[in-house]
């Protein structure tokens, strides 16, 4: 018996980091009502990244996105419009209300969002302070005197 293991479940909810202890933790508390909506993970460059979350029938106004604590929330529900009465023969377009969470990484910062298309994209760059970066120690192979 030939056991398939993804790992896929433990990227979906980090952007920016390789934290395995905060990788499986949301793994293991991984709802079975995330699925909605549908999202991408893309990575554009070293520092550079995009959620894409497929928010089909939502306006600008229904969505929400709020960075508190290192956790990007993303929120959706269809407000009350403008009072039509609309009677449906068949409602395939899910427009229900939704929440995504994202824990974001040290230094990862959201720089835009738009929505296009029916997709809202949500860019996030990292900016590392100097102070953070690593430093190269030259090593000039001369011997310090010992400490008296």
């Amino acid at each position: 018996m030939t056991a398939a293991f993804s790992l896929a479940p433990l990227f979906r909810h980090s952007v920016g980091f390789d934290r395995f202890n905060d990788l499986f933790e949301s793994a293991l508390r991984n709802e079975s009502g995330s699925s909605y909506p549908p999202y991408n993970v893309e990575k554009h460059g070293d520092d550079q990244y995009r959620i894409v979350v497929a928010a089909a029938g939502f306006q600008e106004s229904d969505l929400e996105l709020q960075v508190e604590k290192g956790v990007l929330t993303v929120s959706g529900g269809k407000r009350e419009g403008n009072g039509e009465a609309v009677t449906y023969l068949h409602q395939g377009i899910a427009q229900r209300a939704f929440k995504l969470s994202f824990r974001l990484a040290d230094h990862i910062e959201v720089k835009a969002a738009g929505l296009s298309n029916g997709l809202l994209n949500i860019d996030l760059l990292r900016v590392v302070p100097e102070e953070a970066k690593a430093k190269r120690i030259p090593i000039n192979g001369v011997q310090q005197p010992a400490l008296q």
